[in-house]
């Protein structure tokens, strides 16, 4: 399973809040990015839960403000239909 997120956090906190994502378990990939939200981030995990998990634990990292999560459908084109 493959989940995106698109953060937002306290102007100024963007190097502390990536550096703090990047090391939770399950996090592929992190990028700062401009425009309304911050932060990407790639999840993947074959287990629901695990993903669940890390996805609760972004939203707590100190200034964070704000989350976006967007799992991605398997069987609707795209990449990730060649992992199946």
């Amino acid at each position: 399973m493959i989940t995106y997120i698109l953060a937002t956090c306290i102007p100024g906190n963007e190097k502390e809040v990536i550096q703090k994502i990047r090391e939770l378990p399950n996090v592929s990939e992190v990028n700062g990015i401009m425009g309304k939200h911050d932060i990407f981030v790639k999840i993947q995990s074959d287990d629901v839960t695990k993903v669940d998990l890390t996805i609760s634990k972004v939203r707590t990292v100190p200034h964070v403000t704000h989350t976006i999560s967007m799992p991605a459908l398997y069987g609707q084109g795209g990449t990730i239909d060649d992992e199946k």
